[in-house]
């Protein structure tokens, strides 16, 4: 059993290429104060800056993982490691597998795109770009991390350019938001630092590595306890049912490129630290709790689709969408099955493409019309033909349009649900059934957005508005191309994790069976 396990390589990288990839942004970020612009002048300097090495970095990522990383091992590779601070077991140790590649380009890209969307910024620019290009070197190292101190350090890093950026940058309630999603996640990475360091400290000798704790599943109520307690501390990022009220309301302040991280990253950060902590290093926990996570699932699902009908803030709609898309996710990862994670894979890169492509082209009609509130908008499809087509390919997108990502991450995570064996054929039809409802929900309150937003009766203030520019147009391709070609070709996808994912759902199937046993009467 333990051989399926992605142990650390034997051999260490060559050359660091992912502290690199890792550590390029935060040199930008200290070169920001030397360059020249004071607040409320334009200078295209700080943003410039932030372009070029979020591009640079980019690069690097599609180089490293195209040439030096084989999607066909489970295996952790690139392998980096180096004491740090050995008093306290801190070592700085990277690596990638299936489950952290696509995720690392997924942020290297949306990163680069939030800042190029960020055009507008004037006041106090370089501490803008500075804060994201900061951001964008914590992300990297939440998904490489091979060190519990080290990723834990980094997942609290990243909340502070967030919150900065929400309360300095945001609307009119700004200062409320950005202390919600502090309060909501400092909280749950308590419980998230509690939960590490109890299974660090499980075994016969204290580590902090990921790999070998892994190897320790210690069993019992006290690997259920530190499963729910990542459970939650991973479900507020999610977000997770009923942890999930920070989200609309730091959606509604931050400004578009802040919410385009938001969506098309930092929830990606919950379900993949779900995947490697809850599934990878506690999996007799998980498979007995997955039909509890296949029930919250349900209820992120439904429950986000039915209060996003409640929203007239375009901004808030989206966020309470970006809930119930989450919830597949959760199905996924609860199916425990090759199908099932490897569709809350594809789900959580499909998103993040198309969560970020919604929020943008909001941002971009935002700047036209000055607001996001859907009854003050109507007939803007005559004054933004391109950005109402933007809209609308990204809405049909998000509600699982065929040919399109989000059509072959949800049916993914469906047959994944449907061929499991261990739930009773009852169960999985309630699941199914239910999630479907999901579905239909979400083309009516999507659809009836655009309606309202570019058909809805027009308001004559709004009719000399100028569309997309060159620039926008082509933010707003590199994030809807990529939905398309994944759409249809999902093995460019699907062949970067397939190997890591089948290593984790042949490992809970090892447990399954051992739980099916143990409960035989001859076991």
């Amino acid at each position: 059993m333990d051989a399926e396990l992605p142990l650390m390589a034997a051999s260490p990288a060559s050359f660091p290429w992912l502290s690199l990839i890792v550590l390029l942004p935060v040199v930008g970020a200290m070169l920001m104060p030397l360059l020249p612009g004071d607040d409320g002048k334009t200078s295209p300097w700080p943003r410039n800056l932030a372009l070029t090495v979020l591009l640079l970095d980019l690069l690097l990522m599609l180089g490293v993982f195209s040439t030096r990383f084989n999607p066909g091992l489970s295996d952790l590779q690139l392998v980096e490691r180096v004491s740090w601070l050995p008093v306290i077991g801190l070592e700085w140790s990277l690596a990638a597998d299936g489950l952290s590649a696509p995720l690392v380009v997924l942020s290297g890209l949306v990163t680069l795109l939030s800042v190029a969307a960020s055009w507008s910024i004037t006041s106090k620019s370089r501490l803008y770009f500075a804060l994201l290009l900061v951001q964008a070197s914590a992300q990297g190292l939440v998904f490489l991390s091979q060190d519990f101190l080290l990723f834990f350090l980094a997942w609290e890093l990243e909340l502070v350019p967030v919150y900065l950026l929400i309360a300095i940058w945001g609307g009119q309630n700004r200062q409320y938001a950005a202390t919600k999603f502090i309060l909501y996640t400092a909280l749950a990475s308590l419980l998230i630092l509690i939960s590490g360091l109890a299974l660090a400290l499980a075994g016969d000798t204290f580590t902090l590595n990921l790999s070998e704790m892994a190897s320790r599943s210690p069993g019992g109520s006290f690997e259920l306890l530190c499963y729910l307690g990542f459970l939650v501390g991973f479900g507020v990022k999610l977000p997770m049912f009923p942890l999930h009220t920070w989200l609309p309301d730091a959606h509604g302040e931050a400004n578009a490129p802040v919410s385009m991280l938001l969506a098309g990253v930092l929830l990606k950060m919950g379900g993949y630290a779900l995947l490697r902590f809850n599934v990878q290093m506690l999996p007799d926990a998980h498979v007995t709790l997955a039909p509890a996570l296949i029930i919250i699932g349900i209820v992120n699902i439904v429950y986000g689709a039915l209060n996003a009908f409640a929203q007239d803030n375009v901004k808030r709609r989206i966020a309470c969408s970006s809930v119930s898309h989450m919830g597949f996710v959760l199905l996924g990862i609860g199916a425990v099955d090759a199908l099932g994670v490897s569709g809350a894979m594809l789900q959580m890169v499909s998103h993040g493409l198309i969560a970020a492509a919604m929020f943008f082209v909001t941002g971009v009609f935002y700047e036209r019309t000055k607001t996001l509130s859907i009854p003050n908008m109507g007939g803007l499809a005559k004054a933004l033909p391109i950005t109402f087509a933007f809209f609308l390919a990204s809405s049909l997108a998000s509600l699982a349009l065929p040919g399109m990502s989000g059509f072959i991450s949800e049916i993914t995570v469906f047959l994944g649900i449907t061929s499991q064996e261990a739930f009773t054929s009852l169960f999985r039809s309630i699941t199914v059934l239910l999630a479907a409802i999901g579905l239909v929900l979400t083309p009516i309150y999507l659809l009836s957005m655009c309606r309202r937003v570019f058909f809805g009766p027009r308001i004559p203030a709004l009719a000399v508005v100028e569309d997309m520019r060159p620039r926008e147009l082509l933010i707003g391709l590199s994030l809807l191309v990529p939905t398309l070609v994944i759409g249809i070709w999902p093995r460019v996808a699907i062949d970067l994790y397939e190997a890591s994912t089948d290593a984790l759902a042949t490992r809970l199937g090892e447990q399954s069976l051992m739980a099916l046993i143990q409960h035989l009467p001859f076991g």
